[in-house]
């Protein structure tokens, strides 16, 4: 278990790096509905995953509407690799 990246390790955060692993860019709404996190929550799990180098938040217009664009950094997708290979070992380890 210790090596599984504690920051992805938290289901919130899991589930986000996950969605934005599927895609190339995300806004806040897309994440915030697919989650079913609430807003506050969700802000403070990217806060972390930001503070992390895994998530690029960027703060936009459309228009005169405020928009949110998120995006899984490289490092994040290698984080979110790592996560999942070692997460596959300890599980591949585990006997009935």
């Amino acid at each position: 278990m210790t090596e599984l990246d504690r920051v992805i390790h938290e289901p919130a955060r899991l589930t986000i790096v996950a969605l934005l692993a599927g895609v190339e860019q995300a806004d806040f709404l897309w994440v915030l509905n697919e989650s079913g996190l609430t807003k506050g929550n969700l802000s403070s799990h990217l806060a972390k995953l930001e503070g992390a180098g895994y998530v690029e938040i960027e703060k936009t217009y459309r228009g005169k509407t405020p928009l949110t664009l998120l995006t899984l950094t490289p490092q994040g997708q290698s984080a979110f690799k790592q996560y999942k290979k070692s997460l596959s070992g300890l599980l591949g380890s585990v006997r009935r």
